[in-house]
């Protein structure tokens, strides 16, 4: 049976989008009206490697038997869809027309799979040792994230590594690192029936009789999205520098026992709230996955390219950290560069306004 799934944010989310329509669901991007329209006139453009292959195969969503389309937020039927995807970086959800479709999309009751670095506030809240915690801070704006129901939003960790190629064109994607999509279970059994339904059929497709990388898979522990926080914090936010950013590769590897330490830091940040050793990602994984990525961070290129505000779950976890009592001066020192950059940023650019 054809689902038909919602997913704001036309990059990333296309990579999910491109999954979907390979087993034959039906997808609508959520972006802007000038990306809208090359979706609409041309499709989307995924790049991926498959196993034992030398170079990325193109798999474009026209050839695909699910049917896309790109729609701007104020354009969205949401009677339509059985299930909401979000795939923006977190301050574009502050955008005004996003806000309005995100206050509709609350009302609708649509159960919502966040693919977001950042988890919504709604998910913590799921969480019993967040949920009175002071964590708004982390946010570019919590008031969006107000109106949802906990049990209605669940986390995805968003582990592939893809970027938009910056000399192609807004419909195309390419996949650095295929690993997978690992999704904490929602409150409602109805949704996570929905949920196995498109792991299954994500797992279960081929192309040319190949295996297809980047599986959902759906797990009954909250805590396995919270394994990509250790990631993030030894890599991902280490990109940044006070000078020019750096590969995930260096930050990583620059110093493997820092690196190490600050990984089984916040691992036992996770702990502390709840999970288990079977939740997370052993550091030497990491590591190894971290020696092909060559590219900073996209929060790296972000800051570098003068984005007045990022996903900022360096500041969330430090604010965890020191609510637990178990803070880190590594992490705040990392908290420490990123907030000087932004505002290095800001002072350059006069108010810092989007």
């Amino acid at each position: 049976m054809a689902r038909n799934i919602l997913i704001l944010g036309a990059s990333y989310g296309s990579l999910l989008a491109t999954k979907l329509l390979m087993v034959g669901h039906n997808v609508t991007l959520v972006c802007r009206k000038k990306t809208a329209e090359l979706i609409n006139r041309d499709g989307t453009e995924v790049r991926i490697k498959l196993r034992d292959e030398a170079v990325h195969r193109a798999i474009f969503s026209r050839d695909l038997p699910g049917k896309l389309d790109a729609a701007t937020p104020a354009d969205v039927d949401l009677s339509r869809y059985d299930l909401v995807g979000l795939a923006m970086q977190e301050p574009q959800y502050t955008n005004h027309t996003i806000r309005v479709l995100m206050i509709k999309i609350a009302a609708a009751k649509l159960p919502c799979l966040s693919i977001m670095n950042m988890p919504p506030l709604p998910y913590l809240k799921r969480i019993p040792a967040l949920a009175d915690m002071d964590l708004e801070e982390a946010y570019t704006n919590a008031q969006v994230w107000e109106r949802f129901e906990p049990g209605l939003v669940s986390l995805c960790s968003p582990d592939p590594q893809a970027f938009r190629p910056p000399e192609e064109a807004a419909n195309v994607l390419h996949v650095g690192l295929p690993t997978n999509f690992k999704a904490a279970a929602f409150a409602d059994a109805k949704h996570n029936k929905l949920l196995r339904e498109l792991e299954a059929d994500i797992d279960a497709v081929k192309l040319d009789g190949h295996d297809v990388p980047v599986k959902l898979k759906v797990f009954d522990s909250l805590f396995v999205p919270l394994a990509k926080w250790s990631m993030l914090l030894t890599g991902n936010y280490r990109c940044i520098t006070l000078h020019e950013p750096q590969s995930i590769r260096d930050a990583v590897h620059g110093d493997l026992k820092l690196s190490q330490a600050i990984y089984d830091h916040v691992d036992g940040i996770a702990r502390r709230l709840g999970a288990e050793a079977q939740d997370q990602v052993p550091f030497a994984k990491y590591a190894k996955a971290a020696e092909s990525l060559l590219k900073p961070s996209s929060a790296a290129r972000a800051v570098a390219s003068g984005a007045p505000f990022i996903e900022r779950v360096d500041l969330l976890v430090k604010l965890i950290s020191h609510q637990l009592g178990a803070p880190s001066a590594e992490i705040d020192r990392t908290v420490e560069i990123v907030d000087q950059k932004l505002n290095e940023k800001i002072v350059a650019g006069g108010s810092g306004a989007v």
